[in-house]
């Protein structure tokens, strides 16, 4: 007995021991085992490629007001989150990275820190206040997040790679961008009933990385230090203005076009105020060279992705996700789930030279409807839609060598009637004064730029990516801001500013921040029981129309017998033959809607049973398989024990 107790006492002593030696070699190194779908939890390719090759050693400060009992729990729960993430980074950086916690307490050297490093102080709604940013120092550079939020928890990890690139960066590429509408905000004109206009937030992201400059629409001519123009809604370009995109082009310029066949949110002014417009834009000489064309006047109405269900469903406002990206390019791949609202499509087959690679698409239960039935919801719009079994290009990637959309040089300036006049009365016109200053400062540098060779074709393989929709990056539509502890935040309700910003990065940018943006999100829609739906709804919405088909013929045949009744006879009494055809029509219209019934019923029921078989496998079964292992060792064990005869 002594000598079990003495195996006893060591075996306890060798597990206590054991258990301070992995607390102690778990301090040493992180690491955390990631099992969810996605990786959700796991450091992104780009990242670890940025913080293994950093050249010079980088200090994070990471300000937290750990100490403030005020601090609501589910912030103090994310901050633990951010404080994770950043020991994943410091691992990853192989001892490049060093951060800094400090606790900014009121009247602290921390506090001062935080303010010298530009991390601003957050007030909760008692009116405490708190700290809660960081500051990323490489040498004289500094970068800093001002505050950090919940809201933007989805981007946490690309800001902060974000700020240690920009700590090293000490000058932004330059970017382009060239809209008809006012991305870049507006003073508003109060006669015409235009309110002033803030300027958008997919502006003011692409600024915190890039120089960003305003392209006239009027241009003449692109400067080649632009890494990426980025065209938006061109509505009524010029033709020499589209020849200033084809040279740029052709010139290795990279462009990313959004072009639109209703542009929703470009306002008119109307009787009522500015309204949506819903105009169309395009870049007609250079997408029929490329061999495409925008579908002018048609939209995709996708019963699959559509927004909505019932009578509030919108096949015209789609929710795309995974199944609708393209799986092999890092812009789209793991992208999450986008708003694409009243989008077009593209057609035709890219020019010679040219390859087409599709970056988003509609699904197979979709067709192309015209513009008149946008705003049309619910079972009138759905009825209308006969799905094609086609699949429609969104947005697409074209590369190769390109030709010039202008075979015959340059097109000509066309001067209004009164240039003409005073062209043939010897006075020239404004348009051909060279020495005049330009009115536009946007034009100021392409106008002081000296002609360059006109082109014919590209010399090297270039990309173009063309989007057949404007009003995705739209803040209405991308965007949500709010008033949080005192502060303006604007934070991603879907992943449409992310993907416009992973095509500018990809071009202009460093392309390991693109995988950065394209993390998976935390929900996962049940794309088999949106087929399922979608299924059943074309079958829900072919008995509605056969229904009101019957009842349009059963009028028209009453209608008929009507005509041919004598008019001595009573209009309010019906003949045996018109009383006969009613009461047919009455007994299919009972039996269509018991059979709709029958229809919804079984939808219902079979979509309740997927998802709680999937909720149920998703819950249950890594308990099971627990359970089953440890059964299986149980039974291993008690066969080994089990004396042999």
């Amino acid at each position: 007995m002594s000598k079990k107790t003495n195996s006893t006492w060591i075996a306890v002593a060798l597990s206590v021991v054991a258990l301070f030696a992995i607390n102690w070699l778990g301090g040493l190194e992180f690491s955390r085992i990631d099992l969810t779908q996605g990786r959700v939890y796991t450091l992104s390719d780009g990242t670890k490629d940025i913080l293994k090759n950093l050249d010079a050693p980088v200090t994070v400060r990471f300000y937290l007001s750990q100490s403030d009992d005020s601090m609501p729990l589910p912030l103090k729960g994310y901050a633990r989150r951010v404080e994770d993430l950043l020991t994943e980074f410091k691992a990853a950086s192989k001892g490049k990275l060093i951060i800094e916690k400090l606790d900014p307490q009121p009247d602290s050297d921390a506090e001062d820190a935080a303010v010298l490093d530009g991390v601003q102080a957050q007030s909760l709604t008692g009116g405490e206040r708190f700290y809660f940013g960081l500051a990323v120092k490489r040498g004289e550079q500094k970068s800093s997040i001002s505050s950090i939020v919940m809201q933007r928890e989805r981007l946490l990890e690309y800001d902060i790679v974000r700020a240690i690139t920009r700590s090293a960066n000490t000058k932004k590429p330059k970017i382009g961008i060239l809209s008809s509408m006012p991305v870049f905000g507006s003073p508003g004109f109060a006669m015409m009933g235009m309110p002033p206009s803030p300027k958008q937030t997919f502006v003011s992201e692409l600024e915190r990385d890039f120089d960003v400059q305003r392209i006239s629409t009027d241009v003449k001519q692109i400067n080649d230090d632009l890494k990426v123009l980025l065209v938006v809604h061109p509505k009524g370009l010029s033709e020499s203005a589209e020849f200033a995109i084809d040279q740029f082009i052709l010139r290795g310029g990279k462009v990313i076009a959004l072009l639109d066949s209703y542009a929703y949110f470009d306002l008119v002014p109307s009787q009522q105020g500015m309204q949506p417009g819903g105009t169309a834009s395009d870049l007609e000489h250079l997408t029929k060279a490329w061999g495409l064309s925008l579908q002018g006047g048609k939209m995709v109405a996708d019963m699959k992705y559509m927004t909505g269900q019932g009578n509030r469903g919108l096949p015209t406002l789609l929710t795309l996700n995974d199944s609708a990206y393209s799986a092999s390019d890092i812009a789209t791949a793991q992208l999450g789930d986008t708003l694409f609202a009243f989008t077009g499509a593209f057609s035709g087959k890219p020019a010679e030279g040219l390859k087409q690679d599709v970056l988003i698409k509609s699904s197979t239960y979709a067709e192309m409807v015209d513009n008149t039935v946008a705003m049309e919801q619910g079972e009138k719009m759905a009825k209308g839609v006969k799905p094609t079994g086609e699949q429609y290009p969104i947005a697409i990637r074209l590369e190769g060598k390109f030709k010039t959309a202008f075979p015959d040089g340059a097109p000509e300036i066309k001067l209004d009637p009164k240039d003409k006049a005073k062209e043939s009365a010897g006075v020239k016109p404004a348009a051909q004064k060279t020495t005049e200053k330009p009115k536009d400062p946007a034009a100021a540098v392409e106008a002081a730029a000296p002609a360059p060779e006109v082109l014919k074709e590209s010399k090297s393989n270039n990309s173009v990516v063309l989007i057949a929709d404007s009003d995705f990056i739209n803040d209405n539509v991308a965007v949500q801001i709010q008033e949080i502890f005192g502060q303006r935040v604007v934070y991603p309700t879907n992943g449409n500013l992310a993907f416009l910003q992973s095509l500018v990065d990809q071009f202009a940018g460093d392309a390991a921040l693109v995988s950065l943006r394209t993390r998976q999100s935390a929900s996962h829609p049940f794309t088999v029981i949106k087929e399922m739906e979608t299924r059943a709804q074309q079958a829900y919405v072919g008995k509605i129309k056969a229904l009101e088909e019957n009842l349009q013929k059963t009028r028209e045949s009453l209608g008929e017998m009507q005509k041919n009744k004598s008019p001595t006879d009573n209009a309010q009494i019906l003949t045996p033959e018109q009383q006969a055809q009613v009461d047919n029509f009455k007994k299919t219209a009972a039996e269509t809607r018991l059979e709709l019934k029958n229809l919804r019923k079984d939808l219902r029921a079979e979509s309740e049973a997927l998802q709680f078989w999937a909720k149920l496998i998703n819950i249950a079964l890594v308990p099971l398989l627990l359970l089953v292992l440890g059964f299986g060792l149980y039974l291993l064990r008690f066969k080994r024990a089990r004396p042999q005869p």
